[in-house]
């Protein structure tokens, strides 16, 4: 018999479908892509069905402060002031620097899982759900340590029953991470992508990788709106322009041809 896998909702109901029910729970996953994709949007969302459930919720921001991370939650109805009132949710800045309990002075890996850890406990025991925005920004000055650090995260936060999103930021210009150490180690990973069509910004979502579930392999595009967040619009049908070769590559080859031809004669 096998044994059925606890899954924790998303909060994004198409996300939870793509996914055989959700996150498993303990799961460290990456959340990848260029800015303005809709990362953040699915860290509050997964947050604030935490809180809706009763999890035990840790969101960590580098890259907005706590404050701003508030405001963008009550964009879609979500009262992240209230539930941390209520001691649902610990929300640690370490953009500010502030000399505060729930503040990181610097963006030192160490001092990330010691107030991590120092949070769950002032939360208590259960099942908890932690959001790293970005744990990209621990490694910008060294990233040949990301997957050292990536795995010494991983495996305190285990250990804590922390089921973990951490952002992990691509560059605009080349669509390549800060430091691959994140989704060497991630038990899954979900790549937020985004395109111009026809002068119209466009989002999209592909789930490449969640160990233990038959995920969908398709790309999806999404929208983020308000009042309501992160929404699914559907898959994407196979285009001519996702398999065949780029222009630039056809034109050596043409180029490459005619030479050849020449030669010839």
């Amino acid at each position: 018999m096998v044994e059925e896998i606890e899954r924790l909702s998303t909060g994004i109901s198409e996300l939870d479908r793509i996914l055989s029910g959700g996150i498993p729970r303990g799961f460290f996953i990456a959340i990848t892509g260029e800015p303005g994709t809709g990362k953040t949007i699915c860290c509050i969302t997964f947050i604030n069905e935490g809180i809706r459930c009763n999890d035990r919720c840790i969101y960590v921001s580098t890259e907005e402060s706590a404050d701003s991370i508030i405001r963008q939650a009550s964009q879609f109805n979500f009262d992240f002031k209230k539930a941390i009132e209520e001691k649902k949710l610990i929300l640690i800045d370490a953009l500010m620097g502030k000399d505060e309990q729930w503040s990181l002075k610097s963006l030192d890996v160490e001092e990330l899982v010691n107030k991590v850890v120092e949070a769950k406990k002032a939360l208590g025991y259960g099942r908890a759900r932690l959001v790293v925005d970005s744990l990209s920004a621990f490694w910008l000055d060294k990233p040949a340590m990301a997957r050292r650090y990536s795995y010494f995260v991983k495996k305190v936060f285990f250990k804590w029953d922390l089921t973990v999103l951490a952002t992990s930021q691509y560059a605009i210009s080349t669509s390549e991470a800060f430091g691959w150490g994140v989704e060497h180690i991630a038990d899954g990973i979900i790549r937020f992508r985004r395109s111009v069509k026809s002068g119209v910004l466009k989002r999209y979502l592909l789930v490449e990788k969640m160990r233990q579930t038959p995920h969908s392999l398709n790309m999806f595009e999404i929208a983020i709106v308000d009042g309501k967040g992160l929404v699914i619009l559907g898959s994407l049908e196979e285009r001519k322009e996702d398999i065949a070769l780029p222009k630039e590559v056809i034109e050596k080859i043409k180029k490459a041809k005619e030479m050849k031809e020449a030669e010839i004669e």
